[in-house]
């Protein structure tokens, strides 16, 4: 039999990743490692928590009056509730939802068998190969939500992708809701910090979505974190006020270090992760029936001799299994990390620490997954590097999770076998040439060719090929349309505000 060449595929070709999706919709069943009785065992923790232990709901009296005029059991700011009832408000909530986006092609269900990926939130620094690693400023926030907005795996914009620290505090938020609105139509959230940086958040999506619009459907959502052990402050109640009552969606997500936040076992983190996580989310339909809600995990191991967190350790990868399962049964959307690492770069550790913690992530079945690129120094500074080496590896995530094993006539082929003889190949089979642009995923900054081809062309590691990337993608992106009078009504907005707020650094 005459051998065929094979067939070829350019970097440009592999360059574009998966096929662009606004999310991912699972097919692989969820990986479920707890039997019935630890099942029991944990839910029944919960109820203990919730029910004779209590959360404290501290500096807001509003929130303990709700609970008050309710019937919770109120001792100073601690509240306590029959867990049964807790669970039935919980109950209220959605058990999937949409976020709209500006463009409604990039619309997120969240919740169910879906999974949406968001980049890293939160870090006060940046870090790329050229200018090292320095305070985020507004220019590298614009540029990160430019490349998430590129990034075919990313499906949201999350928020805050790097702090732009040369903004007075009290202003940010204005600039990077700005930035998320005009410079990407993807979903993404909204401010939290104070009451009236939330209400700022809903009023602009009110200008993007309008009114009728915003009144029956979730276009934006706010991420809080309870301050654990056992707290909920008033950062977390008036943001629920804000968002919750306007029919809009709340993440609410324990931040357990355990050994710190919580007690050193596993088991007990994770049970008091639910119980912080129910207790609010009882709230939020106390607030207002049906409001979306996704309930978070953020739990991690740390070294008990420097205090510092850690991460892809197999203490909070378990944890990821059996929230998910305590979720699902709870009936509520599930927010787990994503790609975290305690590493400075992107080195072996970084690569380790980010696969084990988004592999678990991913099989866990979390419905939001925040932090899933981007994350580096314990999510102190974001990656430009690390930002797409994560998308990379989030696209062949996606394959796995959403086409699992496709046993089709066409991918037995039986006229493959019909056309080689044995000792034969495959590769100019016409099997192969129906399926070669699809049969694998190929990672765009991944180099498979042999080593002397590699050193022609610079020999550049991972870190360097992510270099070139991320500066390719920004000298040909392009912004998404917007109307002229949503982005004029926008920057009156934006103006207004910034000229009745003072500066604030803090």
């Amino acid at each position: 039999m005459a051998r065929r060449s094979r067939p070829t595929r350019s970097r440009n070709d592999a360059a574009q990743g998966p096929i662009s999706s606004p999310h991912i919709q699972r097919s692989l069943p969820f990986f479920d490692v707890l039997d019935d009785e630890k099942i029991s065992i944990l839910e029944q923790q919960v109820d203990w928590i919730l029910q004779d232990v209590g959360i404290a709901y501290r500096d807001d009296p509003v929130a303990l009056d709700l609970w008050r005029a309710n019937g919770a059991k109120i001792d100073g700011d601690i509240v306590r509730a029959p867990a049964d009832w807790i669970r039935s408000l919980c109950a209220q909530a959605p058990r999937e939802f949409t976020q709209l986006a500006r463009n409604r092609d990039r619309s997120v269900t969240i919740g169910g068998t879906h999974q949406v990926f968001a980049p890293i939130y939160g870090a006060p620094f940046v870090r790329d190969m050229d200018r090292g690693r320095r305070y985020g400023d507004i220019a590298a926030f614009q540029d990160l939500v430019r490349l998430t907005y590129m990034l075919p795996s990313l499906h949201h914009g999350g928020f805050v992708t790097c702090e732009p620290c040369d903004i007075p505090v009290s202003k940010r938020h204005l600039d990077m809701l700005y930035a998320h609105m005009t410079l990407s139509d993807k979903p993404h959230l909204g401010a939290i910090t104070e009451m009236s940086r939330a209400q700022d958040s809903v009023d602009m999506a009110e200008i993007v979505f309008g009114k009728d619009v915003m009144d029956q459907n979730c276009v934006i959502m706010g991420n809080v974190n309870t301050n654990s052990p056992l707290l909920v402050d008033k950062v977390v109640t008036e943001a629920a006020r804000v968002y919750s009552t306007r029919g809009q969606g709340m993440i609410v997500v324990p931040f357990i270090l355990s050994g710190a936040m919580g007690p050193v076992s596993t088991a007990a983190s994770v049970a008091q992760a639910m119980a912080e996580a129910m207790s609010v989310c009882a709230y939020v339909q106390m607030l207002r029936p049906g409001a979306p809600f996704v309930l978070g995990n953020f739990l991690s191991s740390m070294s008990l001799k420097s205090g510092a967190p850690t991460f892809g350790m197999p203490e909070p990868v378990m944890s990821n299994y059996a929230i998910g399962q305590l979720a699902r049964r709870a009936g509520l959307p599930l927010r787990c990390g994503g790609s975290l690492t305690a590493s400075k770069v992107e080195d072996a550790q970084a690569a380790y620490e980010s696969a084990d913690s988004m592999h678990s992530t991913m099989l866990a079945g979390a419905n939001y997954v925040l932090h899933a690129a981007g994350w580096l120094e314990g999510g102190l500074c974001t990656g430009y590097e690390k930002l797409v080496m994560d998308a990379d590896r989030l696209g062949s995530y996606q394959k796995i999770l959403t086409q699992g094993l496709d046993t089709s006539p066409d991918m037995l082929a039986r006229d493959a076998y019909a056309e080689v003889a044995p000792g034969g190949h495959f590769l100019g089979s016409a099997h192969t040439m129906r399926n070669y642009q699809t049969a694998f995923y190929e990672p765009a900054l991944s180099n498979s060719e042999n080593v002397e081809s590699w050193e022609e062309s610079g020999s550049l590691d991972m870190r360097a090929r992510a270099c070139q990337r991320w500066k390719s993608m920004l000298q040909t992106y392009e912004p998404p349309p917007i109307d002229p009078a949503i982005e004029e009504a926008l920057q009156t907005f934006v103006a207004k505000r910034k000229e009745a707020l003072p500066d604030a650094w803090y």
